[in-house]
């Protein structure tokens, strides 16, 4: 949006333009803020010792063998206590799939089966 303000009584032939910069849209957001508050209530240091799960999105070492043959990128399980790099890891998974389907974004992560179900019902009741 362009503003263009003419400020003849305070300075004549002084015309000013205003561009006022937008926030960029994530897409994720909403979803990722979701997958958070079911996965480990917002808690960064969250551990599941049953399924050794750490972090804000609850990353398994298997999550982590998987990324790093896909990607390159090898990250510690110990990493996935940092709120960004477990964010890279999921949107990683997320945008296989596009930002159009969060069911089945929402499916994946959790993992397979009708368990998915219940989970994707946890996550849209927190979008």
């Amino acid at each position: 949006m362009l503003f263009l303000l003419d400020l003849r009584l305070s300075a004549p032939d002084v015309n000013v333009i205003y561009m006022p910069f937008a926030k960029p849209l994530d897409a994720y957001e909403r979803l990722v803020n979701a997958v958070v508050m079911v996965e480990s209530a917002g808690d960064t240091l969250a551990f599941n010792q049953l399924e050794e799960a750490v972090g804000a999105f609850q990353i398994r070492q298997i999550r982590l063998l998987d990324y790093y043959q896909r990607t390159g990128i090898n990250y510690t399980i110990e990493e996935c206590y940092n709120f960004n790099i477990s964010k890279e890891i999921f949107l990683y998974y997320a945008r296989q799939t596009g930002y159009q389907d969060y069911e089945t974004i929402a499916r994946n992560w959790n993992g397979s089966g009708n368990a998915t179900l219940d989970y994707w019902e946890k996550i849209k009741a927190n979008l």
